[in-house]
């Protein structure tokens, strides 16, 4: 009787474990699992804290609305602090069979082109903060870059973004009717980010009439960049370009300032925002950088609604202000979605058929989000989602201490928009 008994318990706990782990699979069943890469404590932690608060926002309204084809998303955030093996054990995870996601909403250029080959080999597609041109070659056709069939980003790419600011320079080098040649540095860490677009811009450079400057090289986190400032003064440069994120360039351009440089900096999409204008105060003022969607925070636009009422997900007051990159992150994370929701109908939500999802509409504005997400399209083989670039002015005109919101209200910083560059699609421009 007794040995009945035990027999009985030992069946009835492993019917348990059964029934428990048959509804762990359908509750997963029920739910689209997304690997999300966030900086909030490594080297560019100050442009991707408010890009990854964007991308947990707009997945946490998806669910509040309903989530995707009936099912909710399982956003799995992760801090990785800006550093590639953290990058990688946290996609040895995602991509696990018994795991594995739909889709990543990835982060650094140094991590994702570490994992580019991994993505296309596992088939789970990648719409990241890098813009880094060698990630817009899917098939590897221009021989510039190793194949990336599942990389993605919203956005020109930081070449040519950089592309954009030399044809902005070299035509207000010559409205101003200044003699000989300009004079254009490259200026950042020496690091797969910043770096980027270095070859792409000091070619373009020499084809429009600059002279190129050796490069000068400051680390990715704030610190005394007063000697790159002098070297800066005494080299006569007239246009540089700061590759890092805002955090160190404001570092760069308050030394500068204090060291009297007359040069007209070029911030990367990542390198000036409204924050970073505030902490730089005076120092900002003047600075040209690339915007990537039509408006910014409280812009007018049908989809600045939609943007707003994300952002009440993690600020129900409504009081915060969103920089660019918040605004921009809401786009990419849309993007992803609307990916996604044509999988969900078309065969499911596998990582290879989210990335056919991504081919199947042309000017593509996320519904929603008109006047907000510029148009994009992504094709098999190409994957420029864009080559039109916005270009902006950081204005600083007062004193910037005090709440954003007040300041930009009152217009002591301001957004100037000062051109708008279309990119010819050239071949000998694909990839890098």
């Amino acid at each position: 009787m007794r040995i009945t008994s035990i027999r009985f318990k030992a069946w009835l706990g492993t019917v348990s474990i059964a029934l428990a782990m048959a509804s762990s699979s359908a509750l997963a069943a029920d739910q689209i699992p997304i690997g999300h890469l966030a900086d909030y404590s490594g080297g560019t932690s100050d442009v991707g804290t408010p890009y990854g608060q964007a991308v947990a926002d707009t997945f946490a309204w998806i669910n509040k609305n309903g989530g995707i084809g009936g099912k909710q998303v399982a956003l799995d955030t992760n801090d990785y602090g800006y550093q590639v093996p953290r990058a990688i054990a946290l996609y040895k995870k995602w991509s696990a069979a018994d795991g594995k996601v739909s889709a990543i909403i990835g982060w650094g250029t140094a991590d994702t082109e570490a994992l580019t080959g991994f993505l296309a080999q596992d088939k789970i597609p990648d719409i990241s903060g890098s813009y880094a041109a060698a990630l817009t070659d899917p098939e590897g056709a221009s021989g510039k870059a190793k194949p990336a069939p599942y990389n993605f980003f919203y956005g020109p790419s930081y070449s040519d973004a950089l592309r954009a600011m030399l044809t902005w320079a070299a035509e207000d080098w010559k409205a101003k009717g200044k003699p000989g040649k300009p004079k254009f540095v490259h200026m950042g860490a020496n690091h797969p980010y910043p770096n980027a677009p270095k070859a792409a811009g000091e070619a373009l450079a020499t084809e429009l009439g600059f002279e190129v400057l050796p490069p000068l090289v400051f680390a990715l986190t704030p610190g005394d960049y007063s000697a790159q400032c002098l070297s800066l003064k005494s080299s006569g440069a007239n246009y540089a370009y700061l590759g890092n994120t805002a955090a160190s360039n404001i570092s760069v351009l308050k030394a500068c300032k204090t060291a009297g440089v007359d040069v007209q900096f070029l911030g990367n999409v990542w390198g000036m925002d409204e924050n970073g204008a505030k902490t730089a105060g005076d120092a900002a003022d003047g600075v040209v950088f690339p915007l990537r969607t039509a408006v910014s925070w409280g812009g007018n636009a049908s989809g600045m609604k939609t943007v707003m009422e994300i952002s009440k997900m993690s600020d129900p007051t409504g009081k915060v202000y969103r920089p660019v990159h918040y605004v921009a992150a809401v786009c990419s994370a849309m993007y992803m979605k609307e990916a996604i929701e044509w999988a969900a109908q078309n065969g499911g939500t596998s990582g290879e058929n989210v990335a056919k999802g991504f081919y199947q509409k042309k000017d593509w504005v996320p519904a929603g989000l008109e006047g907000v997400c510029n148009p994009s399209t992504w094709t098999e083989k190409d994957h420029r989602g864009t080559l039109k670039v916005d270009l902006y002015r950081a204005k600083v005109s007062g004193a910037t201490e005090g709440d954003l919101n007040d300041l930009m209200g009152k217009g002591t910083i301001k957004l100037d928009k000062i051109k708008t560059v279309e990119l010819p699609r050239k071949p000998e421009w694909f990839g890098w």
